[in-house]
């Protein structure tokens, strides 16, 4: 039997979430704007009080379902509240639940040691750094991560770490990195390589640039990243030597939950806009709500993304009652469903707003611009088919 009915407790969560966001982070949202134009590369002011203010009432650490480290709720009771911060652009960073921080938490709870808890987790919890996670390389295909070149070579108690990256999303301003490294070349590909923390102020560690992504490059950055005889002790391994790739697949299991979710608040805000500009723009003698073509896209929005949160919570709810390899294949098709249903609802809600839709006086383009790339994080569209495809045909082999 599946219940997707919120907990009472996962409600009690959700009203406080609701009340918050509208009481300090949609006003928040156009400050936000501006001080990020002026400053790209500092974390803006009223994103510092807004996560004072979360933090101090409990809205913290959401995302993690072990109670001594974080909130203690469920998957299908967080997927709701992600979906509540997907709404708008800051709310993740606001309750401290925006990636990549957390897969990089959740790797470090799971398989990180006590020494490396304490170091590095505590403080990423607690606010008081962030993180960023380094495996993408521009010379290989991303969407195979057993053909990575970075190689972290052993001598004595260190790893030195050669080799060169990309998209390390969110390197801008923060504290260590999680490099997935080649440690053994002659291994088979799934066993080549480790997860290795990597401090940023460590000699060797040179950050490039933030890659400019569809003409915008400011926030934390998608960062190029050249790692040149950079040394870190081996204690710093994240679990077993060359289990990088395992621990890569064990993160992108809620990460995957995390970004759907996320994503169909987007296709959900950007709905609302579309809704409400329809209902009191004027065009051609007549509002626009009236106009065949748009009730075909609200009609056909509106299916879309509940035809999408079904799926992505039934996924959260497989997870649940089974464990991550059980819900594997749902956790393929929402990485699917989700982001091409979002860009799909985000399209006509630009096309339906004109030349308002394509500026940044709504949130609507930028939506649009940071959404297309969930297409390809963490596996493109083509891959996760063939994967898909290749399980059902395996049932009835």
């Amino acid at each position: 039997m599946m219940d997707f009915e919120q907990s009472d407790r996962g409600k009690a969560v959700e009203e406080q979430l609701l009340r918050f966001m509208d009481e300090f982070v949609y006003p928040a949202e156009r400050e936000w704007a501006e001080q990020a134009e002026a400053e790209p590369n500092k974390e803006p002011q009223i994103i510092l009080e807004l996560r004072a203010k979360a933090k101090n009432i409990g809205l913290w650490n959401l995302f993690l379902p072990d109670e001594d480290w974080g909130a203690g709720l469920s998957n299908l009771e967080y997927t709701p509240l992600c979906e509540i911060m997907g709404r708008s652009p800051i709310a993740p960073r606001v309750f401290n639940c925006q990636a990549p921080d957390t897969g990089n938490a959740e790797i470090l709870l799971e398989f990180g040691t006590d020494e490396q808890k304490k170091t590095w987790l505590r403080p990423l919890l607690d606010g008081d750094t962030h993180s960023c996670f380094s495996m993408t390389e521009p010379e290989v295909s991303g969407a195979d991560p057993t053909k990575l070149r970075t190689r972290a070579e052993r001598v004595g108690d260190e790893y030195v770490i050669d080799g060169h990256k990309w998209f390390t999303s969110g390197a801008v301003g923060a504290a260590f990195a999680i490099v997935m490294a080649v440690t053994d070349p002659d291994a088979p590909p799934h066993e080549r390589t480790s997860q290795i923390i990597v401090p940023t102020n460590n000699p060797g560690f040179d950050l490039i640039r933030s890659v400019s992504v569809m003409g915008h490059s400011g926030g934390g950055g998608h960062c190029e990243i050249r790692y040149e005889n950079c040394r870190v002790p081996v204690t710093n391994r994240l679990g077993p030597e060359h289990s990088g790739f395992m621990i890569a697949q064990a993160r992108l299991g809620p990460g995957r939950i995390h970004h759907c979710m996320r994503a169909i608040g987007m296709a959900e805000r950007g709905f609302e806009i579309m809704c409400q500009n329809a209902n009191n723009r004027e065009v051609a003698g007549g509002l626009l709500r009236d106009k065949q073509f748009i009730q075909e896209w609200v009609a056909t929005s509106r299916m879309e993304i509940d035809q999408a949160r079904l799926l992505t919570l039934y996924a959260a709810h497989k997870m649940d009652r089974y464990d991550k390899k059980a819900a594997r294949q749902e956790i393929s098709m929402i990485k699917v469903v989700v982001p091409n249903m979002m860009m799909n609802v985000l399209d006509r809600v630009i096309q339906s707003l004109g030349a308002l839709g394509v500026s940044d006086d709504t949130l609507v383009a930028g939506m649009w611009r940071n959404g297309r790339s969930l297409r390809l994080a963490d596996g493109p569209d083509e891959v996760h088919k063939m994967v898909i495809a290749r399980r059902e045909l395996k049932r009835f082999a």
